[in-house]
């Protein structure tokens, strides 16, 4: 048998009945006093105990299952729980749950245990949150799909006429060279044709200052004399030629075998001059001669001029280096040119050497 033994804090505990003494202790409801505070021994029924745990639990389960999420998002409110009869049965025994009379509990608005509880308005309210933060959300997401799509076509625009003023640039650059090519080929053109021009007028200057002094009587050709007259009052037969034929030559071409005078080539035109002061005793045609002038010197030499195109002087007296005709290709010739030929006592004589002992340089 267990004796008493003061506790703690020196009160008196009766002594727990033993097996041997009482039997098997068995408490009752009646034997067992209650116990206020955290547990309380419930009364089972069906085999089952249960407290106010199961409670908190199952209110703890329902807030989790019905708006966990929607209540992060919303103030706790302060609900009161009233007595309610019916509560035993709805714990399913005669228990009484610890605070469930006039206790206050927070709980989240809208959750699944204040629907359960009865608490009007929490479940419609719960619902028209939900669907107010729904369509805010989908407001949002809609207005932030048009900002972009908005973006990307005004870049896409912007890319647009990027690419068109880059393309419009490049034409211009290429229609800018294109002119200033057209530009440099005139420009070469140009002065090309000026250049030309400039070496035909200088030419034509040339050819007027050789026909000039031609005319004069001085030579400045292939050929050509030293003068129109030299010292004793004879002159070169004309000017700017060039010797072809000398006197002897033989060939086919002259009827006599051999050639009997000194031919000058010369433009058609070239002016034709008297060599020295005499008189003209014949002019006009004379068959393979063509058109032919004897001039006749005061010594008695002839001089012949032979194959003219036209004559200026028939008849009367010339002095030496006077115009008398042209050079021609009139009779049996083969291209323009002054046939001469000089005569003493009817024979020939060679015109070059005669020429020179003139004190002409042929």
């Amino acid at each position: 048998m267990a004796s008493n033994s003061p506790s703690p804090e020196g009160i008196d505990v009766p002594e727990t009945p033993t097996a041997g003494a009482w039997g098997e202790w068995n408490p009752t409801e009646d034997s067992a006093r209650s116990v206020r505070g955290k547990h309380r021994v419930l009364k089972q029924r069906g085999g089952l105990a249960r407290s106010s745990t199961v409670l908190g639990v199952g209110v703890i389960a329902a807030v989790g299952a019905g708006g966990i999420a929607t209540a992060q998002d919303r103030p706790q409110v302060a609900i009161s729980m009233p007595s309610l009869p019916d509560l035993p049965d709805l714990l399913g025994g005669g228990g009484h749950a610890s605070g469930a009379a006039g206790t206050d509990t927070a709980a989240p608005s809208g959750t699944a245990a204040a629907q359960s509880a009865g608490i009007p308005g929490q479940a419609d309210g719960q619902g028209h949150g939900q669907a107010d933060a729904g369509e805010a959300l989908r407001h949002r997401i809609l207005q932030q799909a048009e900002s972009q799509q908005e973006a990307v076509e005004t870049q896409a625009r912007a890319d647009a006429e990027r690419t068109a003023r880059e393309a419009a640039a490049q034409e211009a650059r290429a229609q800018k060279e294109a002119a200033d090519k057209e530009a440099e080929t005139a420009r070469v053109a140009a002065e090309k044709a000026a250049a030309e021009k400039a070496e035909a007028d200088k030419a034509a200057k040339a050819a007027a200052t050789t026909a000039a002094k031609a005319a004069e009587g001085g030579g400045s050709g292939p050929g050509a004399g030293a003068g129109t007259k030299a010292s004793g009052g004879y002159s070169l037969p004309t000017s700017s030629y060039t010797l072809t034929s000398h006197y002897g030559d033989s060939g086919s071409m002259w009827s006599s075998g051999h050639h009997t005078g000194l031919d000058f080539a010369a433009p058609t035109g070239t002016p034709v001059k008297a060599v020295g002061g005499g008189k003209v005793t014949s002019a006009g045609w004379s068959g393979a001669y063509g058109y032919r002038i004897v001039l006749q010197l005061d010594d008695g030499t002839e001089v012949w001029y032979c194959h003219l195109s036209s004559m200026s002087v028939t008849s009367g007296t010339v002095g030496a280096g006077e115009t008398i005709g042209r050079v021609g290709a009139t009779g049996n010739v083969t291209g323009a040119h002054l046939h001469l030929e000089v005569r003493k006592g009817g024979s020939t004589v060679d015109p070059l050497a005669w020429l020179e002992s003139k004190g002409l340089s042929v």
